[in-house]
């Protein structure tokens, strides 16, 4: 199976989690997903990010969130 397929099939997952925790609509979850550090990786094959279970991603991207609102 493919990188894109794998990605394709766990990315609905994590935006909706995205969406019910900071609670958004989608549009703006996908934004946020793919500009985070979290999102980029995940789009790189070489990352292996992709093969990991959409709530292990999830966790990431809300950590790299966490930690953003600390910097601020």
């Amino acid at each position: 199976m493919g990188h894109y397929l794998i990605r394709a099939l766990i990315l609905p997952d994590i935006i909706r989690k995205i969406e019910e925790k900071y609670n958004t609509e989608e549009d703006k979850a996908l934004h946020i997903f793919y500009h985070s550090n979290v999102g980029r990786n995940f789009s790189e094959d070489d990352s292996g990010l992709y093969g990991q279970s959409p709530n292990f991603i999830f966790s990431l991207f809300v950590q790299e969130m966490t930690a953003k609102e600390n910097i601020i």
